[in-house]
C-alpha cells in the first residue's frame, strides 16, 4: 500500500487504522501538499493505492538522519532491496518518497544511483505539508519519520513505465550562476540574483514585490540548463543580500533561465508524460492497469481550480486505468529516456502493467 496523507491528519493513527482494515505486506508512504485520484482531487485528503500481483515482487525499506550523510543512508536504503543479489527479474524499479526539507535531494538520488550500481529506475518526490514548509513526513508501515526516506522495491518481468515533462520554456537571455550555496542562488552574471527577476519584470510587465514575491515566483521559475534540457527549480523567497532561495540545489557555474509557462503547457506536459509511460509499457504487448501520478505543489498553487485540467489529462491518456497521487515538494525520476533527477514543477507519471 501507497499512502499520501494531509498534514492535517494524526499521521500514528491514521496509518495504523490503515494498517488494520488492510494488513499489507509492505506500506510505505508521506505527508502531501494536496492528494487526487482519478474520481477526485483537494487537500485535507487521504490517498492510498494498493498494487497486489502475483509475479511481481515488493519490499519497503528505510534510512534515517538524511541531512546528517546521504552517501550511509542512501546505502542504507539500498541494503533493504531483495534485487540486488538475484537475476529472476529483468525489471527494478523503486518508488522513492524523501523528506526533502532535510535538503540535498539531487545528490541522495545521484548516490542511490551509485549505491544501486545503475541497476534501478526510480520514481517519487518529495513529501509535502500543504505549502507551509515547515516539517514534512515519511511513512514506513505505521511509523511516521522526518529527515528520513523511504522506498518500496519493485520487481518484475514486466516493464514499469516511467515519463516526466513540464512544459516550461526560457524567457529572456541565459544568466550565468556565479555563486550559489546549495538551495540559494546569491547572484546571476555578478549580480545579487534578485536583480535579474526584477529586470525581468519590468521587461515582461509583471509585478515583482520583494516583500511579498511569491505570487510573481510561481509564474517565473528557474531552469538551470542541461544537455537533457532545463531542470525546474522554483524559487520561494529572497535573502537578505538578494538572493534567490530555492526548492532544491542550484550548482554555482552553470547557465540557468528564467522560465515561464501557460496552464495548457501543464496538462500537455502532464499527457506526454503520461503517453512516455503507457508506451513502455505497451511496446512489449502489456495493457496499463493502474498509475502514479506526482507534481509540484507550485503547479497546483500556480493554476488553482485550473490543476483539474492537468488530472483530466492524465485521466484521458490513461483510459481505463484508475491512478492516484499527490502535490509534492520535488519530483524524482532516474530512468533511461527521461530527463532525470530531482525536479520541481514536473509531471512524473509511473504506469504499472496488468
Amino acid at each position: 500500500m501507497i499512502v499520501f496523507a494531509s498534514p492535517q491528519n494524526d499521521y500514528a493513527e491514521l496509518l495504523r487504522a490503515l494498517h488494520s482494515k488492510c494488513p499489507a505486506r509492505a506500506m510505505v508512504g508521506c505527508s502531501s501538499a494536496g492528494e487526487f485520484t482519478s474520481e477526485t482531487s483537494g487537500t485535507g485528503l487521504t490517498t492510498v493505492i494498493a498494487l497486489r500481483a502475483a509475479d511481481m515482487r515488493f519490499s519497503a525499506s528505510r534510512t534515517l538522519g538524511l541531512s546528517a550523510n546521504r552517501d550511509s543512508t542512501a546505502r542504507q536504503l539500498v541494503q533493504g532491496f531483495q534485487g540486488m543479489g538475484t537475476s529472476e527479474y529483468r525489471y527494478r524499479t523503486a518508488l522513492i518518497l524523501v523528506d526533502a526539507l532535510a535538503g540535498h535531494a539531487e545528490d541522495f538520488v545521484d548516490r542511490l544511483t551509485i549505491a544501486t550500481g545503475g541497476m534501478y529506475r526510480f520514481v517519487g518526490g518529495g513529501a509535502g505539508d500543504d505549502g507551509r514548509f515547515k516539517e514534512t513526513h515519511v511513512f514506513f508501515g505505521t511509523e511516521a519519520h522526518t529527515d528520513a526516506a523511504v522506498a518500496l522495491e519493485i520487481l518484475s518481468n514486466k516493464p514499469i513505465g516511467i515519463g516526466a515533462r513540464h512544459g516550461w520554456t526560457p524567457a529572456g537571455d541565459p544568466l550565468r550562476v556565479t555563486q550559489a550555496n546549495n538551495s540559494c542562488v546569491l547572484s546571476l552574471n555578478v549580480a545579487p540574483a534578485v536583480e535579474a527577476f526584477e529586470e525581468h519584470a519590468a521587461q515582461s510587465n509583471q509585478r515583482f514585490d520583494r516583500a511579498d514575491p511569491l505570487p510573481f515566483f510561481l509564474h517565473n521559475v528557474v531552469g538551470v540548463k542541461s544537455d537533457e534540457g532545463y531542470k525546474l527549480r522554483v524559487p520561494l523567497g529572497i535573502d537578505a543580500e538578494g538572493g534567490i532561495i530555492c526548492a532544491a540545489e542550484v550548482p554555482t557555474g552553470v547557465l540557468a533561465n528564467i522560465m515561464s509557462t501557460q496552464a495548457v503547457d501543464a496538462a500537455d506536459a502532464a499527457a506526454s508524460a503520461t503517453r512516455d509511460a503507457m508506451q513502455q509499457v505497451q511496446r512489449e504487448g502489456h495493457t496499463p492497469k493502474a498509475a502514479l501520478f506526482f507534481d509540484c505543489v507550485a503547479t497546483r498553487l500556480r493554476l488553482g481550480q485550473d490543476f483539474s485540467h492537468e488530472l483530466d489529462a492524465v485521466a484521458r491518456e490513461l483510459r481505463d486505468a484508475p491512478f492516484a497521487g499527490f502535490n509534492s515538494y520535488g519530483q524524482i525520476v532516474r530512468a533511461e529516456g527521461q530527463f532525470s533527477g530531482f525536479h520541481n514543477c514536473t509531471a512524473v507519471v509511473c504506469v504499472f502493467p496488468e
